[in-house]
């Protein structure tokens, strides 16, 4: 592909954008649906993205990055205002920020308190992401869109642009990846072709088993649970087109009350978050998986600086 020769061609573009919002804004839903394929983890309970997940969207005129900053919201504890630090310094180091607000809700104090914090970021372009329109009419839609360039206006923040978008009924979605690309600059593609995410795959395989640990957890449990994968290892002497994949992970919670919630009954719970967690670990590793879970306690460890670094945090 020699571009010389063909000057009416556009550029290629690459670079990264961040969708900002409070927890449970749908950025991780919307990430998923610009790549393609699940990456980031998508859980019905706020704050579950705790890494830097990056989902990457392909196109033959530009590469765009997708980092997955954790929800930023009043910290509470240790681990809350590590995550608000990183949420700040991703900000400042990408091309455009997506900022997310539910088609479905009202504008409240959160949605304020994050763009408070984006009109001091000055540079980074802005583009204001309506999300979960499928669930409102088209005047419930209006009535947030022109709320949404209000706040704008009162905070000195310029939106570039203002779209609805329903990643679930996958309206616009395209549109929007349209209208992100001409803000990066230009650039060779940054990661190879048929890249979907730069994690290592251990922190995938630990989110994925941390998403199942969620589902149907009662609600005393959302940050309790940590997931390490202390190995991945293939399994010897297997036959060539039989090949096994020996995952050993350990489920970290905070109090020794809260293991029988998670392993349940005659264990039937921790079983059922292997069996569904392995699904989608071999659909994402595209091999057979040997799952082996243990449920451990660590003490206090949202609040103990030791065992969040332990912890990866």
């Amino acid at each position: 592909m020699d571009n010389a020769s063909s000057p009416s061609r556009a550029p290629h573009r690459a670079g990264f954008a961040c969708f900002v919002g409070r927890p449970n804004a749908g950025k991780s839903t919307l990430t998923n649906a610009l790549v393609g394929t699940k990456v980031a983890i998508t859980s019905n309970r706020p704050q579950t993205t705790r890494h830097t997940v990056r989902g990457i969207v392909h196109r033959p005129d530009a590469q765009l990055v997708l980092v997955d900053t954790p929800g930023l919201h009043k910290p509470r504890t240790l681990l809350g205002e590590r995550l608000n630090d990183v949420v700040r310094t991703t900000w400042a180091e990408v091309d455009v920020i997506g900022f997310c607000l539910p088609a479905d809700q009202k504008l409240g104090p959160g949605d304020r308190f994050i763009a408070t914090e984006l009109a001091g970021i000055k540079k980074t372009p802005k583009v204001a992401i309506v999300t979960k329109t499928d669930l409102v009419d088209s005047k419930a839609l209006a009535e947030q869109l022109i709320a949404i360039q209000k706040l704008g206006e009162e905070l000195g923040i310029e939106w570039r642009e203002i779209i609805p978008v329903s990643a679930v009924g996958d309206k616009q979605v395209g549109l929007l990846a349209d209208l992100l690309v001409p803000m990066l600059p230009e650039s060779p593609p940054l990661y190879p072709e048929g890249d979907l995410t730069d994690e290592p795959e251990q922190v995938m395989v630990a989110e994925l088993i941390r998403e199942a640990a969620l589902e149907g957890v009662r609600d005393e449990l959302p940050h309790s649970i940590a997931v390490v994968v202390e190995e991945m290892l293939p399994r010897e002497d297997r036959p060539a087109d039989k090949p096994l994949l020996d995952i050993h992970a350990n489920v970290y919670i905070e109090r020794p009350s809260q293991k029988g919630i998670i392993i349940g009954p005659k264990g039937a719970r921790l079983k059922e978050v292997g069996m569904k967690s392995r699904k989608h670990i071999e659909a994402l590793l595209g091999t057979p998986v040997y799952l082996d879970l243990h449920v451990k306690v660590a003490k206090d460890w949202q609040r103990d600086p030791k065992q969040l670094r332990k912890l990866g945090f």
